[in-house]
């Protein structure tokens, strides 16, 4: 059973962008060590134009071979004239109003969003699911989500859209590895208790 992970920036207060779900100001956190670290062990979360653009494109997947973010989050690539962000995965796009996909390698999941999770969460492979946001799908895929991996930035936007987009419903996660790192950031892998 291969895992879908939440691989997701935030603020110290919770929030994975601003009340837009911009989240510029987190990018421009990213510094030469941080960068190292997600260069070094998550590669494959980097688009393609990014990882073309910091001669990054040769390195191979190191967590994750298939991607599934929401309509917002790949509006952000479609506005930049980009139509396969994640070129070096399967790229899956959950949407209810986006009725064609713009690039063929892009597939587009329109209905039954947690069978489809599912049905890719029963392949056989080494590599898993990388969960790209947003805040609505990380909430309609609660309880799909096995791990899931915060990248919290010493910033504080005292409102904007929440990590989860969802009701109240109490998921219990154990704690795994925690990094700092210079700039102030920590990385906390949690893993959903079984």
């Amino acid at each position: 059973m291969r895992k879908l992970t939440y691989f997701i920036a935030c603020s110290i207060d919770g929030f994975i962008g601003d009340p837009s779900g911009d989240a510029q100001m987190m990018v421009e956190m990213v510094d030469e060590e941080f960068f190292d670290f997600l260069r070094t062990e998550y590669p494959e979360t980097l688009p393609t134009h990014g990882r073309q653009a910091t001669g990054t494109d040769h390195l191979a997947n190191q967590k994750y071979d298939t991607i599934i973010q929401g309509r917002a989050s790949y509006d952000i690539a479609l506005e930049i004239g980009v139509t396969s962000p994640y070129a070096h995965m399967r790229e899956y796009v959950a949407s209810r109003s986006l009725k064609e996909s713009p690039d063929p390698h892009v597939e587009i999941i329109s209905d039954d969003l947690v069978g489809k999770v599912r049905e890719l969460k029963a392949e056989d492979g080494d590599l898993g699911i990388y969960l790209c946001g947003g805040s609505r799908l990380a909430g309609e895929l609660v309880d799909e989500i096995d791990e899931i991996i915060v990248k919290t930035y010493p910033i504080v936007l005292g409102s904007g859209m929440p990590m989860f987009g969802s009701g109240f419903a109490i998921g219990e996660f154990t704690l795994g590895e925690v990094r700092t790192f210079k700039n102030g950031a920590i990385v906390r892998t949690y893993s959903r208790k079984q």
